[in-house]
């Protein structure tokens, strides 16, 4: 399971109703190979359904596709938003990374 704040759904819809990309589509949340670590997040909208093999999670009116490869490594997490003096973002909360790197963006399973 994937968990997501309240806080981190609030600004998704923020940025559905803001972003016309973004607007009538899901978050699709994917592992990647890349960064310090070896693997990085990437978020980004999904306007097409969801594949045959894509977990969905939902939480208060929040639709999250992740892809199963995906999944593995991001089973457990919570998806947060900070906006904080250290930064604005969406934060992974990932109890699998064994390393992590510097600015959280990347790590290692």
């Amino acid at each position: 399971m994937i968990a997501i704040t309240d806080k981190a759904a609030k600004e998704i819809k923020r940025i559905q109703t803001t972003d016309e990309t973004a607007r009538d589509a899901h978050l699709r949340v994917m592992v990647i190979g890349g960064g310090c670590s070896g693997m990085s997040y990437k978020l980004g909208f999904d306007k097409a359904l969801a594949a045959e093999t894509d977990k969905t999670f939902e939480y208060d009116g929040v639709k999250l596709l992740v892809d199963s490869k995906s999944f593995l490594f991001l089973d457990g997490t919570t998806l947060d938003f900070s906006d904080g003096l250290n930064g604005t973002g969406f934060v992974f909360n990932n109890p699998n990374a064994k390393r992590t790197c510097g600015c959280g963006n990347s790590f290692s399973a």
